[in-house]
């Protein structure tokens, strides 16, 4: 069969599909990577194997002039490629690429990950979604939700029938490839974030916390790290000069952008994630999957994630000081309790995130869609 990921951007690809792509060409299906072009782009071909098909698509905005316009591109591109199913991920592919799906007869398969900014937000442009999201959820032969809060909130809202949804454990982790590191507490004792620089991440908390936790230690006793790209697109991205104001401070060092996330998180005490809402986050299983206890706020998707106490702490979304709270917490473990808090991470990775659990899903549903 000729399988066609679609996806708002190259990277997505490339750094949380890879191992899916890898899994359907063992099973003997062709892979279309589908999706506009940036760095890594050429790397799906190269790289993964896959035959990448460019696409122009606007992540961010609700021009409905350039939403009808989307839905033709994703036509013609289905019509040209003849794809035997589809596998839509983010909001534009969920919605217009199923419409034209349906439009050129070719099964979909969606994949709800997470409910971005027009969820979070309650607003005009969230009411168009959710009629958008009504009418295009009609067509897919399935839905695969993150976490069982997104699958409620559609069901609630009437977006989606019940008997094509199903639910995964986030997009897995890869358990063999990220693992625990020798248990060492680092000196100074070092927190991480990774994700992109934007409000909806809890990046503005996250200095905050770095602010109250750095005044109530003694100098030199932590430090806080970011590791993620600025994304400015679309106004939920912090400005360029706004971070740098921040960065000013002291409080937090910006790493950037790596490829090699398992490095960073290797040198971390424990990952922190104060986003307001996730499908549920990569980097907190992958964390999880390296041994790491793991601060994150209770919200759908995250919580999911840590065992209140076991393996880390929820904090309260929003509030920088209850989540410098949580860092403290953490901050006055003993060895033991801490290399004891990894383990229990590490075994969470294991018995509910391994991404062969999501691999199977989405075989298995290939497969019905070609029977």
């Amino acid at each position: 069969m000729r399988v066609a990921l679609v996806i708002n951007t190259s990277w997505n690809i490339w750094n949380f599909r890879a191992s899916l792509v890898r899994a359907l060409q063992a099973a003997g299906h062709e892979v279309l990577a589908i999706a506009p072009p940036d760095a890594y782009s050429p790397r799906l071909e190269t790289e993964l194997g896959c035959r990448y098909v460019p696409i122009l698509m606007e992540n961010k905005g609700t021009n409905p002039v350039k939403d009808a316009q989307l839905t033709a591109r994703f036509y013609r591109i289905y019509r040209r490629e003849k794809p035997d199913v589809v596998l839509h991920y983010t909001i534009k592919p969920n919605i217009y690429g199923s419409i034209a799906a349906r439009l050129a007869g070719v099964p979909s398969i969606n994949n709800v990950s997470g409910l971005g900014t027009v969820f979070i937000i309650k607003n005009f442009v969230s009411k168009v979604a959710l009629g958008l999201y009504r009418f295009a959820f009609r067509f897919p032969s399935k839905v695969f939700f993150q976490n069982a809060d997104d699958r409620q909130l559609f069901l609630e809202h009437g977006l989606v029938r019940k008997e094509i949804t199903g639910l995964l454990p986030g997009s897995g982790v890869d358990v063999a490839r990220f693992r625990p590191a020798a248990f060492r507490r680092q000196r100074p004792f070092v927190f991480l974030m990774v994700a992109r620089v934007l409000y909806e991440k809890g990046v503005a908390e996250y200095f905050e916390a770095a602010r109250l936790l750095r005044a109530a230690s003694p100098a030199g006793a932590v430090r806080v790290q970011l590791l993620g790209g600025l994304d400015e697109a679309g106004g939920v991205g912090i400005s360029r000069a706004t971070f740098e104001q921040w960065l000013a401070g002291g409080e937090i060092e910006y790493l950037g952008q790596s490829d090699d996330v398992a490095a960073h998180l290797h040198r971390a005490d424990c990952v922190v994630l104060p986003s307001y809402r996730e499908g549920t986050p990569k980097t907190l299983l992958e964390a999880a999957a390296c041994g790491k206890p793991l601060v994150t706020t209770d919200v759908p998707g995250c919580r999911e994630t840590v065992l209140d106490g076991r393996n880390g702490y929820l904090c309260q979304v929003r509030s920088g000081s209850d989540l410098a709270a949580k860092m403290q917490q953490v901050l006055e473990l003993s060895e033991a309790d801490l290399a004891q808090m990894g383990r229990a991470s590490r075994h969470l990775a294991e018995t509910k995130f391994d991404e062969q659990l999501v691999l199977k899903q989405y075989l298995d549903a290939v497969a019905a869609v070609a029977c």
